[in-house]
């Protein structure tokens, strides 16, 4: 993370902390969810300058896969405009990226797919990790960038194969996100 990121991190974890112990015997697990969750949203996007390491490093290799011929999916547990899919989505504009997410209806879906498979203008395809995680045949992208991490592993591997599916005639590679010292790095471990 840049500095301001990094700062506005820490700042945020040891005031959660602060109050859940203040909440003494009234904390409950939602509010230690919440507090997670807001962690991990920060480590995608900064929310004083929109910074991300992650981003950053998506976007770099993003520049030379599609320039190679190749395209690509991104998962992200999110979906709002600050921190997850959409967020992704409004930076990759000049890779015409598709957005599959749970507030499309089933017609809407179908067609976000149809495009995908039939225009090879779209390089991106960036889904919610519940909404496009399973049940798609996805073998015309051969990266995959998990964006933010789930608590699941074997729902990332279901999402990875959305690409490494019967038809893929090249090897699938898997980018996993995790920043260093922050609440992500403690839930992979």
């Amino acid at each position: 993370m840049n500095s301001t990121q990094r700062d506005y991190y820490e700042r945020a974890e040891k005031e959660g902390i602060i109050q859940l112990k203040e909440s003494g015997e009234s904390v409950r697990i939602e509010n230690i969810l919440a507090l997670i969750m807001k962690l991990k949203q920060i480590c995608n996007f900064c929310p004083i300058d929109g910074a991300s390491v992650k981003f950053e490093d998506v976007f770099e290799r993003l520049n030379i896969l599609v320039s190679e011929g190749y395209r690509a999916l991104i998962f992200s547990q999110f979906t709002d405009p600050e921190y997850g899919a959409h967020a992704i989505a409004s930076r990759l504009e000049d890779y015409n990226p598709l957005l599959f997410t749970g507030d499309l209806s089933p017609i809407q879906r179908d067609s976000v797919i149809r495009i995908f498979k039939e225009n090879r203008d779209h390089k991106v395809l960036i889904l919610s990790l519940r909404a496009g995680g399973q049940g798609l045949n996805l073998q015309d992208a051969s990266y995959v960038f998990h964006f933010d991490r789930w608590w699941n592993p074997a729902v990332e591997l279901q999402a990875e194969s959305r690409a490494n599916r019967l038809g893929q005639t090249v090897p699938v590679h898997v980018y996993k996100y995790v920043i260093e010292n922050t609440i992500e790095e403690r839930i992979e471990k």
